[in-house]
């Protein structure tokens, strides 16, 4: 594909409105420097300098969705907390619609701190509960979210299995957007991988799509790539996904297709500075080139072009369609 195909495709981003639903956390960094050890423990002393918060999780996703310049619908789960409520002010500053975001009083909002200490992280500090939602509150965002699919082109799925997405709502989330001819698409993990039967596109990264199956490869012995496209297939298969994409690190990634063919995608070479929200635009990216109406081929093309823009800033970042289409000839 080259950078006229891409942009043809990226000029379709606007005005396409996707659903995202899934696992909202907040992401904050505590930012300083270390120059000395405490007195009370063998622990170094951080002197704060500044701090900051951004969405992550499906939040980042939503955010990324609106850096491409997307309409976006939130749904997901937040505590009746100030993380909460911050998150959701962050995100409607971005320009999301956060009306499918439910409050529940039963746990807090995940939140991820890390702290920084020049240019190293030296710890984070986690604030969740991943226990599957009150069956009530499960109900309520259900009923938000299909409100919503109703004037989506796409709903993707954002599971980092903090129990927002349980098995019930995945289904009848999936029914729906079949029904009304909406793209799905999702980025589960290997405990619930197989919520997912009937998405368009359902994407793992390597050692995600290994746990998975239950074993692409021994560790001790990597495998040839006959044996690996041979166990994605099967994969794809067992887990009854429409197209399944593995993402594959310094070696690209790799669709295996609904006719049972496959498709490597090669990697873009530029260097990478920091991996984080990767997966995120990846995903992003390649949904919305399925809903602007791509081929899945094609769409992952796009989808690793957004993860290879992304990999180049330090720290959860987005990627822009001009950054996209700079790593196309």
């Amino acid at each position: 594909m080259n950078r006229e195909q891409v942009n043809s495709i990226l000029a379709r981003f606007d005005g396409l409105r996707v659903l995202v639903i899934g696992d909202l956390m907040a992401d904050v960094h505590v930012w300083g420097h270390a120059g000395r050890v405490s007195p009370e423990a063998p622990v170094l002393v951080v002197d704060v300098e500044r701090e900051t918060f951004v969405p992550g999780g499906a939040a980042n996703v939503a955010h990324q969705l609106r850096a491409f310049g997307a309409e976006v619908v939130v749904a997901g789960s937040v505590g009746a907390d100030d993380s909460g409520e911050r998150l959701k002010q962050e995100l409607a500053a971005l320009g999301a619609d956060v009306s499918a975001v439910v409050t529940t009083g039963d746990r807090p909002t995940t939140t991820k701190t890390r702290i920084v200490a020049g240019p190293q992280q030296i710890v984070r500090v986690d604030r969740e509960q991943r226990g599957a939602l009150p069956e009530g509150v499960a109900s309520e965002l259900v009923a938000r979210a299909r409100d919503a699919l109703a004037g989506c082109d796409a709903v993707l799925f954002s599971d980092y299995i903090k129990g927002v997405l349980g098995r019930a709502t995945v289904e009848a989330l999936i029914a729906e957007a079949r029904e009304r001819g909406v793209v799905a698409t999702a980025n589960p993990k290997p405990v619930s991988a197989r919520f997912y039967a009937g998405v368009d596109v359902a994407q793992f990264n390597r050692v995600e799509a290994d746990q998975a199956h239950g074993g692409l490869h021994r560790l001790d012995t990597p495998p040839s790539e006959q044996t690996f496209h041979s166990a994605g297939a099967r994969l794809r298969e067992t887990l009854e996904v429409r197209n399944l994409l593995i993402t594959r690190s310094a070696e690209g990634m790799t669709l295996f297709k609904e006719d049972g063919t496959y498709a490597d995608v090669l990697p873009h070479r530029v260097e990478v500075y920091d991996a984080a929200g990767a997966g995120d635009s990846t995903i992003a990216g390649l949904t919305l080139a399925l809903a602007a109406g791509a081929t899945p081929e094609d769409a992952a093309r796009v989808g690793n072009a957004a993860g290879g823009a992304v990999v180049r800033k330090v720290g959860v970042a987005t990627a822009t369609r001009e950054e996209i289409a700079a790593l196309f000839s």
